[in-house]
């Protein structure tokens, strides 16, 4: 092999992505290989979602519920999450809340809004009666079937 096909063989590992070539003749072996900066190995984890924190209520109030006398709460009627988010009592800072304490409720009547993965999600009564209590802080998050509000049926 002569200096002019090595040369030809060299212009045409530039030109390609081959990395290595090693050719063998008359006893003769010659490899050529490509000088490529090293490049970094770009490797990513899974994205896994963030897990929610869980809404951690005090122990000592529920002992303080369980021992007093208990209001009549069996008739009440639970509001509850369809979704995990964030719960938010208005539909923006300046604006009034959807429902409060005392508010009088019927099928349809939005009572809060669930933000789940940036989209704003209405959450609306399936309920005809009256707001008694509200169980999650705003802007607070919030999990599948967890109870919202207590709904007193009309």
């Amino acid at each position: 092999m002569d200096i002019k096909q090595i040369q030809e063989l060299v212009k045409l590992i530039n030109k390609t992505t081959i990395g290595e070539i090693t050719i063998e003749e008359d006893g003769k072996k010659i490899t050529i290989k490509q000088k490529k900066d090293p490049i970094p190995a770009m490797y990513s984890a899974p994205i896994q979602p963030m897990p929610m924190p869980m809404a951690i209520q005090p122990a000592a109030p529920e002992s303080k519920k369980e021992s007093s006398p208990k209001p009549a709460t069996d008739n009440l009627i639970t509001i509850k999450s369809p979704m995990i988010g964030t719960f938010y009592r208005q539909p923006g800072p300046d604006k009034p809340m959807f429902v409060n304490v005392g508010d009088e409720v019927k099928p349809g009547k939005v009572v809060c809004m669930i933000e789940a993965m940036k989209l704003f999600n209405e959450i609306e009564s399936e309920v005809k009666g009256t707001i008694v209590k509200v169980l999650v802080e705003d802007a607070s998050p919030v999990e599948y079937d967890q109870p919202l509000f207590l709904v007193e049926p009309a």
